[in-house]
């Protein structure tokens, strides 16, 4: 298999503004222009918040072997067979202890991370009235938002201005949990068309709270679109197709992935005009798609096209994916080489992947944030 460096993958880092790429605060970070490090998101970088929300964490799969079977042995709060891609987009910025925002060391710690696992943009109340059930321990990004509120809170106390100097000093990301509002959608059912009318909804969530984020103090900000969904086990297996045509070469369903595409351009567009509300603020779109496909490609070229949509660890069907025996279930296997698979359970990507997602999406991004690139561990 060729090496990490040889894998020549490329993301479009749009950069809508870039008058606050250095900050004028005073940084302690030797490799980015930034001392502090936050993102919200869902289970692609999560590092173990799920698994401490009561009361339903500790009996999450997370929480349960194979989960962490590549590192560190055993289950570490991470939905992989190992880290997650922002364990190594840490690194890469000058975090390499990043933690969960329900930990008890997130008030001492630079990198804090609220993201947890299947949660979306939206709140339970969007989905409950649409008869769409989500998980109960999932975070909307507002909830997010609010448990960054309280962090700052802890930190700075009631001072504005600490809250302000902190947030001007830091880099904020927001991943792609919209990709689960539309996910949701799918697999109960709901046609393309019904969840395409969530994407306006949607994104003007994802940029009030980019606003929201900028009025606070904030002005480096990076929002990635979504992968392709059409490409993720949970869906094809939920969505399965007898017409050869409804598939693309990669085996990714065509319908999903031009919702998918309409959707992440409608995000970019909406960060474009949200740009230039705010001309003084570095705001990163990242086109997870492009690399994504790359990645998948590329594994396909490595002899790997048998097992690459396949869930690593998960049982039954084309895809090695049940929604009612999910990882971590009793009697539910996981492979002997998660390297050849895209995803460790069917949504999560596993270990393997996350490397490379680091070098498609993050490594081009730290030019754009004048970030000094360090040789890598991870090979």
């Amino acid at each position: 298999m060729a090496s990490f460096s040889q894998l020549l993958l490329l993301v479009s880092i749009v950069v809508i503004s870039n008058n606050a790429l250095v900050s004028s605060q005073t940084n302690t970070n030797p490799v980015c222009p930034f001392t502090y490090l936050y993102h919200f998101g869902d289970g692609a970088t999560d590092v173990g918040n799920s698994v401490l929300i009561q009361p339903w964490g500790r009996l999450l799969p997370a929480t349960r072997a194979p989960y962490g079977r590549t590192y560190p042995g055993a289950p570490n709060g991470r939905w992989s067979d190992g880290l997650v891609d922002f364990d190594f987009a840490a690194f890469d910025f000058g975090f390499p202890d990043i933690v969960p925002s329900l930990s008890e060391r997130a008030n001492s710690s630079n990198g804090v991370i609220f993201s947890v696992a299947r949660s979306p943009v939206m709140d339970h109340g969007f989905f409950s009235r649409r008869s769409i059930s989500i998980p109960p321990y999932a975070v909307s990004l507002h909830t997010q938002l609010d448990w960054f509120r309280t962090h700052l809170q802890s930190v700075c106390g009631s001072s504005s201005e600490c809250i302000a100097n902190r947030l001007a000093n830091s880099l904020v990301l927001l991943g792609d949990l919209e990709a689960n509002d539309i996910g949701y959608a799918l697999v109960e059912g709901r046609s393309l068309q019904e969840a395409e009318s969530y994407i306006g909804p949607i994104t003007r969530e994802q940029i009030k709270t980019t606003r929201e984020l900028i009025r606070m103090g904030a002005n480096l900000i990076v929002i990635p679109g979504s992968a392709p969904l059409g490409c993720f086990p949970y869906i094809l297996d939920a969505l399965p197709s007898n017409d050869p045509t409804a598939y693309d070469r990669l085996g990714c369903l065509n319908s999903v992935n031009r919702l998918n595409t309409l959707k992440n351009n409608y995000l970019r567009r909406a960060i474009e005009n949200l740009g230039q509300e705010f001309p003084n603020v570095t705001l990163i779109y990242g086109a997870f798609d492009e690399g994504f496909l790359q990645i998948l490609d590329r594994l396909n070229q490595e002899g790997h096209a048998n097992t690459a949509l396949r869930a690593c660890c998960g049982i039954g069907g084309r895809y090695n994916y049940s929604n009612n025996r999910f990882c971590g279930t009793a009697g539910v296997p996981a492979c002997s080489n998660p390297e050849h698979h895209m995803f460790w359970d069917g949504i999560h990507f596993t270990q393997e992947i996350a490397v490379r997602i680091e070098q498609s999406l993050i490594q081009p991004t730290l030019e754009a944030l004048n970030c000094t690139a360090l040789p890598t561990p991870f090979s």
